[in-house]
């Protein structure tokens, strides 16, 4: 028998030290719900853990970013159909200037209506905002440049490819003091000629439309708007350069990447735009009564169908964000249970596995206290 080393006391000690450090590592568990706490745990799963609870967080943003592209989509389609119902109450009043019953100061009377509501469609234009932002004044559309100053560019389709374009374009006065156009042309960045027309076929026949603005169409829904800025709206423009950037739209980041946005596009909606800034159902000089009542309904009519194309392109945005937002709950739901299963601790599993250690704690610290307890017995042999 040994007294200078207890082997048995060290072999016990090193047994409780292990059980000891199993018994914190399961506790540690337990008290926070991982069963990764520290790199060590999972080195792997660690890493994957953390892209995937990135990933998780990011697609939860996107999902409240979705809505509020909703609600701003509400929002604008809110005023829009104000604007609706009011564009119809005008169609009702330059009907009733138009027919052959109303007299001049009966028609100055709606007329004075007319005037109202559109200073009413102004008024709810400039007022509709989000957050601050004023939704309907253009600045939410792509933008274009001309590198003329008689030249703007009011519009331009998703279709018209971004890039650099050249035009000319000639506009006089006839002799009933209308504004056509006498000569037109428009050029890709390479030089080549599109096929594009005026509004109609033969442009130079045409008449510019109401507020100088000359509309560009082409195949496969290309179509550019550009106003002539001069007084007269006459101009004779040769090589002027149009850029289409394709920016200014509001880009929603609608997941948890890079580039994973949508551009949301929502065109001005003024007097301009619809085409009706001096639109009037009262008689005026050198025309017969009623005219101006009659050419009322054309405009009222292209203004509600500028009105309803916005509209429906703001619903097909929403419904767009709405499958967005489905597809983002399901991810997130996928992704989160796949993080849990990573680093998520099975508590049963666990529960079971602290209580035996437990039990090897305390049978090993009896078992140390026994052991420490044999080399007493050497003083039996020195009595």
């Amino acid at each position: 028998m040994r007294v200078g080393t207890n082997i048995s006391a060290l072999t016990a000690n090193n047994a409780l030290k292990k059980t000891d450090k199993r018994l914190t590592n399961s506790m540690g568990k337990l008290s926070s719900g991982y069963k990764v706490n520290y790199a060590k745990d999972n080195p792997a799963g660690i890493a994957i853990a953390k892209r995937m609870n990135s990933q998780i967080k990011g697609i939860s943003l996107a999902g409240d970013n979705a809505a509020d592209a909703i609600s701003v989509i509400e929002t604008a389609d809110g005023a829009l159909s104000e604007i609706h119902a009011i564009l119809q109450r005008m169609n009702e009043l330059a009907m009733d200037a138009a027919t052959g019953t109303k007299t001049e100061e009966d028609r100055k009377v709606i007329d004075s209506e007319v005037q109202q509501l559109k200073e009413e469609i102004t008024r709810i234009a400039q007022s509709t905002d989000f957050n601050g932002q004023p939704l309907l004044d253009g600045r939410f559309d792509l933008r274009g440049y001309s590198s003329n100053a008689d030249l703007k560019v009011a519009y331009y389709s998703d279709e018209v490819p971004i890039g650099k374009y050249k035009i000319d374009l000639e506009t006089a006065l006839d002799g009933n003091g209308d504004l056509r156009v006498s000569a037109f042309s428009l050029t890709d960045s390479k030089g080549d000629p599109l096929t594009v027309n005026i509004t109609h076929p033969n442009p130079p026949d045409e008449l510019v439309g109401a507020d100088n603005m000359v509309t560009i169409i082409g195949d496969n829904g290309f179509e550019i708007k550009v106003q002539t800025q001069t007084d007269t709206g006459e101009v004779s423009l040769t090589g002027v350069e149009l850029d289409m950037t394709g920016i200014g739209a509001m880009r929603m980041q609608i997941g948890a990447n890079e580039g994973q946005v949508l551009a949301i596009r929502i065109p001005e909606v003024s007097l301009r735009m619809m085409g009706f800034t001096d639109l009037s159902v009262a008689d005026a000089a050198g025309k017969e009564p009623g005219q101006n009542a009659q050419e009322a309904l054309d405009s009222i009519k292209d203004a509600i169908n500028y009105i309803s194309l916005v509209r429906a392109r703001l619903g097909a945005y929403q419904n767009r964000l709405e499958s967005a937002s489905a597809n983002l709950d399901v991810s997130e739901e996928n992704l989160t249970s796949s993080y849990s299963r990573i680093m998520d601790v099975d508590m049963a599993e666990e529960m079971t596995r602290y209580t035996t250690e437990q039990v090897l704690i305390q049978a090993g610290t009896n078992m140390l206290a026994q052991a420490n307890e044999r080399p007493q017995a050497v003083l039996q042999l020195l009595q």
